[in-house]
C-alpha cells in the first residue's frame, strides 16, 4: 500500500504539506522513479502541475537518512538506493487554483484535486493507496473516497486516488436523496442561499431520468461537490463518483440565471459518470499521466455529454421547452460563431484539444468538440428516431458502449461507435459520420430536415449591427478606444481592416461609441474610414456588398403549423406537450 498525509501550517502561504511513504522489498529495485501527473482527466492538456511543487526530498523513513534522488523530467525523479527501505517523499504543494480542476487553501476549507499534486512510483499504479488528512478539529469532509478511519480515505489504485477530489471546511453543508437505492449527496461549500427543497427536487429528478437511459449506474455512489464562490464563476468537472462544481457569484445561486447553469453543469458531469469514466476511449484504458494521451473520440465524450447535458433536464421536466431551446441557441451561436467550422473537423479537433483546444487560437482555425459535438449529436438523435419511427435512438447507442465497454472495462474505438451506431440504425451511416465526424460539411440542411421530424425548424434571422451584418467585424472598447477584434474571411471588412485596428472616423466623423449609427447612415455608398494601424493613421474604403449578410442568427423554434403527426414526434423526443 502506498500511504499519503496531507497537513497544512499556515493557510495564508496556501502551501499544504504532502508526504508519501511505501516500502521497497529488500530484494526489490535499488532505483525507483517517482512521477507527478502532468495533465488531468476532464481536461486533455499538459498542465505541468510540478510548477506547484516545492522542495522535494526523499529519505528512509526509520533513519530519516536523505537518499540520492534526481531528477529525469520536469516531473520525473530518481530514487537512487531505495531497496529494503520504506521510503519517505515530502514536499510542499502550492493551492492556490479555485476552479473545478484546481486545488485551495485558506482559513476556511483545503479542497484539492489529488492528480495535481500526488506522486505515484512508477510501475505501483495499481497498489492501494491511503490518505491520512491532518485537518482542525471540527471540519467536515466531502469526497467520494471510502473512509476507514476519521479524515482518513481509501483508494484502490492511484488512479481511484488521482479522480477523487475533496473539500474539508467546518462550513460544508449537503442534504442527500436516493434513485433506485442509490445515495447521491449534494455538498455546498459557500455563503449563499440554497432551496434545497426545491435543489433536491430537481437534482432527483435529472437523476433518475439518467438512471433510466442506462439502467444501471458504474458506482454505488454519488457526490456533487459544489464551490459556490462570492464572484462570477463557472467551471465544472467529471470524476469516478464525484464532480467539482465552482459557481458564483453566491447570493445570485437560486436566481432563475445562475441556478440554470448549476442545473445544467450538474446534469452534464453525472453523465459524465457513464460517458468517459466509465465508457473510456481505449486509448485512456489506462490513462497515462506522464504525456498526452492522444484520442479521437472527445467528440463522442463531451460532445454527446453537452447534448445529453441540457436535453435530459426537459426530458425530466426540470426545464421547460423554451428554457432547452434557449440552451441549443446558445450552442448554435458559440458555432456559427467564426469560420472554423470549414477548416477543422470534429475528430481532428478531438486530437488538437492537446494542442490548444482551451484557448481561442488563431482566427477561423478550428470547431469545439463540445458545440458541434453537442450539434451532431442531436441531429443523430432525431434521425434514429426518424429511420424508426422512435423505436431507437441515440439512448440505444449509450446503453450498447455501456453493456459492451462500460460494464466490462473494456476500452472503446472509434470504429465501435460507427459499427454501434450502424447497428441502431439499421443502416449504413457513412454519409453521417464522413461529412460530419471525419469532414467539414455544413450542418443546416440536415439538422433542419431532423428538426422537422419533430415539429421544429432552423431560423435564419438578419444580424441588426451594421459593423457585423452588413460589413462581417467586431469591435471591442477599450480605454475609449474602438478597436477590432473579429473579422470575417471574405467579408467586407477583411479588404478594409485587419485585427487590433483602432477606428478613429468614419466619413470624417469621430468614432465615440457611435459606430452602429455611423455605419448605416448610407449603406449604398462606401465609407471612408480612419484607423491607426500600428500607431499609423490611414483611410481605407469599406462598402458592403448587395445581398450579402454575415453573422446572421440561427435558432431553434417550433414550426407554426405542425402536423399533429409532428407534434406526436416532439412529445416522444422531449417529453413534453407541444
Amino acid at each position: 500500500m502506498i500511504h499519503y498525509s496531507v497537513s497544512f501550517e499556515n493557510p495564508l502561504t496556501f502551501y499544504v504539506q504532502l508526504h508519501m511513504t511505501f516500502e521497497v522489498p529488500t530484494d526489490g529495485p535499488a532505483t525507483v522513479e517517482l512521477q507527478l501527473p502532468a495533465w488531468r482527466p476532464g481536461r486533455y492538456e499538459l498542465q505541468n502541475f510540478a510548477q506547484k511543487i516545492q522542495q522535494v526530498e526523499v529519505s528512509d523513513a526509520a533513519s530519516h537518512d536523505l537518499l540520492p534522488t534526481r531528477k529525469l523530467t520536469k516531473d520525473r525523479w530518481e530514487v537512487r538506493e531505495a531497496a529494503g527501505r520504506t521510503v519517505r517523499v515530502s514536499y510542499n504543494f502550492y493551492a492556490h487554483q479555485m476552479d473545478a480542476g484546481g486545488s485551495w487553501l485558506d482559513e476556511s476549507q483545503l479542497y484539492m484535486n489529488p492528480v495535481q499534486g500526488f506522486m505515484y512510483v512508477e510501475g505501483r499504479q495499481h497498489e492501494p493507496c491511503q490518505v491520512q488528512l491532518h485537518l482542525p478539529e471540527g471540519w467536515h469532509l466531502a469526497c467520494g473516497l471510502p473512509q476507514s478511519g476519521p479524515n482518513v480515505l481509501q483508494a484502490q489504485s492511484f488512479d481511484h486516488l488521482a479522480d477523487s477530489p475533496f473539500i474539508a471546511s467546518p462550513t460544508l453543508q449537503y442534504r442527500n436523496y436516493e434513485v433506485q437505492g442509490l445515495p447521491f449527496y449534494i455538498w455546498i461549500q459557500g455563503e449563499c442561499p440554497v432551496d434545497w427543497q426545491r435543489l433536491v427536487a430537481d437534482f432527483r429528478a435529472f437523476s433518475q431520468e439518467q438512471l433510466t437511459l442506462f439502467g444501471a449506474f458504474p458506482a454505488q455512489d454519488y457526490h456533487f461537490l459544489n464551490q459556490i464562490l462570492p464572484y462570477k464563476h463557472y467551471h465544472g468537472v467529471e470524476h469516478l463518483n464525484s464532480t467539482v462544481i465552482t459557481l458564483g457569484p453566491a447570493e445570485l445561486l437560486m436566481t432563475e440565471g445562475l441556478y440554470k447553469e448549476l442545473l445544467g453543469v450538474s446534469c452534464h458531469e453525472l453523465f459524465h459518470a457513464w460517458n468517459i469514466k466509465s465508457i473510456r476511449p481505449t486509448e485512456m484504458q489506462p490513462y497515462d499521466y506522464s504525456k498526452e494521451n492522444y484520442f479521437r473520440t472527445c467528440f463522442i465524450a463531451e460532445g454527446v455529454t453537452t447534448y445529453y447535458g441540457e436535453y435530459l433536464l426537459a426530458r425530466a421536466q426540470v426545464r421547460t421547452a423554451e428554457q432547452y431551446f434557449a440552451e441549443l441557441n446558445t450552442v448554435l451561436r458559440k458555432h456559427y460563431d467564426d469560420y472554423g467550422r470549414y477548416h477543422l473537423s470534429l475528430a481532428d479537433a478531438s486530437m488538437d484539444l492537446w494542442l490548444d483546444g482551451y484557448k481561442p487560437g488563431i482566427p477561423d482555425r478550428k470547431v469545439s468538440v463540445y458545440h458541434k459535438g453537442a450539434l451532431v449529436a442531436l441531429l443523430l438523435d432525431l434521425t434514429l428516431r426518424r429511420l424508426s419511427q422512435h423505436q431507437r435512438s441515440l439512448d440505444d447507442v449509450m446503453r450498447r458502449l455501456y453493456e459492451e465497454f462500460g460494464k466490462t472495462g473494456i476500452g472503446y474505438t472509434e470504429d465501435d461507435y460507427v459499427r454501434i451506431v450502424t447497428d441502431v440504425a439499421g443502416r449504413d451511416m457513412k454519409a453521417y459520420f464522413d461529412k460530419f465526424i471525419y469532414g467539414t460539411a455544413p450542418l443546416e440542411e440536415p439538422l433542419d430536415k431532423a428538426l422537422a421530424f419533430v415539429g421544429c425548424t432552423l431560423r435564419i434571422t438578419e444580424n441588426l449591427s451594421a459593423s457585423e451584418g452588413l460589413f462581417g467585424f467586431r469591435t471591442v472598447t477599450r480605454n475609449e478606444r474602438t478597436e477590432v477584434t473579429d473579422i470575417l474571411p471574405n467579408s467586407p471588412a477583411a479588404a478594409a481592416f485587419t485585427v487590433d485596428d483602432e477606428l478613429v472616423a468614419v466619413n470624417g466623423r469621430r468614432v465615440d461609441m457611435n459606430l452602429q449609427s455611423l455605419l448605416s447612415a448610407d449603406s449604398e455608398h462606401p465609407y471612408e474610414v480612419s484607423v491607426f494601424r500600428q500607431n499609423r493613421l490611414l483611410t481605407v474604403p469599406l462598402a458592403a456588398r448587395a445581398g450579402e449578410r454575415f453573422w446572421q442568427k440561427i435558432t431553434i423554434e417550433k414550426l407554426p403549423a405542425a402536423t399533429a403527426e409532428q407534434q406526436a414526434s416532439y412529445r416522444n423526443w422531449l417529453k413534453q406537450d407541444f
